[in-house]
């Protein structure tokens, strides 16, 4: 046992240094140093914590929907720490970021293949314009501002909302736009 300090790290009696002698410790390195059992269902309440969470302040307009963010997160933090050595084994950060796919990967099947899911996991669109008018209520309850919900009727070739026969807030985030006499052509 070789002990030392150092600046910046001080090590007792009972640690022992790193061997800098270019060997591997294979058991730290893929022998997990807690119960599987406790990083699955660490993995499993984070995500469902921040899911749900997410979900429940609100959805926004944009091109990726709340669980996409969740997952990226999630991983990006598991993976960082497996690579890191937060945690004691790669294996432990592996299994993490397993939990965090299977969550997202059930919950998607799960809202696809029953009804009464999906309709708690995915929202029904909310009309943010109806016949050319501003349904200012939405607007508020989802925090769009007027100027963001123009600019994005412009992005989508409308001049103003007098042209708008209905634009909804879908599920996704993304707003979906219904030009005046749209059904006429």
């Amino acid at each position: 046992m070789r002990c030392a300090s150092g600046p910046g790290r001080s090590y007792s009696e009972s640690e022992t240094l790193p061997d800098m002698d270019g060997s591997i410790d294979w058991d730290t390195l893929f022998v997990p140093s807690m119960h599987i059992g406790e990083i699955v269902l660490r993995g499993t309440l984070v995500y469902l914590f921040l899911f749900f969470l997410l979900r429940i302040l609100r959805r926004e307009a944009g091109h990726i929907g709340i669980s996409d963010v969740v997952v990226v997160v999630l991983i990006a933090d598991a993976a960082q720490n497996a690579m890191a050595s937060e945690y004691r084994s790669v294996t432990e950060g592996a299994i993490l970021v397993a939990t965090i796919a299977f969550w997202d990967y059930f919950l998607d099947w799960l809202s696809f293949s029953v009804p009464a899911v999906r309709r708690v996991l995915r929202p029904a669109p909310l009309m943010l314009i109806k016949n050319g008018r501003l349904q200012r209520r939405n607007l508020e309850r989802e925090k769009i501002q007027e100027e963001e919900l123009v600019g994005q009727l412009r992005e989508k070739g409308v001049r103003s909302v007098e042209e708008v026969e209905a634009c909804y807030l879908e599920s996704n985030g993304r707003i979906s736009v219904i030009p005046k006499g749209s059904h006429e052509k």
